[in-house]
């Protein structure tokens, strides 16, 4: 798959997974769908739904998760906090462009560079925090939260990336 291709699905993806408001039981309910996916599914993942000040709304870890995938969240939070985009749609453009973090001068150790942060983005409002997740490839994180959150909104015809893509 070509990366224009690949910019153009997550673009997709970003405007028709758009919630209409987004408050703590709302975060509980998409925390719930997250969780339930992980269990059936028997994935090793940290899960974590934070507001842009930062403060965590809901969060789990199953076993074999760590205290690296909490950072690797934080660093995937800032990104879509900074960016207000998916941390997949902010790499994939940078590679168009050939750039890196370091290249835009942004601190590695601060910002993420692949899949699994996205955007609570309220319709007319803006993005007013991030779903966040970290222990698959980049391609899996962020295709986990795309197919969850797509049902927390009973999304319709919602694109999604080949895990084989080779994005």
């Amino acid at each position: 798959m070509e990366i224009n291709q690949g910019i153009s699905i997550v673009e997709k993806q970003e405007e028709l997974l758009q919630f209409t408001h987004f408050n703590r039981a709302d975060a509980w309910k998409l925390g719930k769908e997250l969780v339930s996916k992980v269990q059936a599914e028997g994935l090793t993942l940290a899960v974590s739904i934070r507001a842009n000040s930062g403060f965590v709304l809901f969060q789990y870890a199953t076993e074999g998760t760590n205290l690296n995938n909490e950072f690797w969240m934080t660093k995937k939070f800032t990104t879509v906090r900074e960016f207000e985009v998916s941390t997949l749609l902010n790499t994939l453009k940078m590679k168009k462009n050939n750039q890196t973090l370091e290249s835009r001068g942004l601190d590695p150790r601060v910002y993420a560079w692949g899949g699994g942060g996205f955007p609570i983005r309220i319709k007319g409002t803006g993005v007013i925090g991030a779903v966040l997740v970290s222990g698959l490839p980049n391609l899996q994180d962020h295709d986990v939260l795309v197919e969850c959150i797509g049902r927390h909104l009973k999304a319709k015809d919602v694109p999604r990336l080949p895990l084989d893509s080779g994005l």
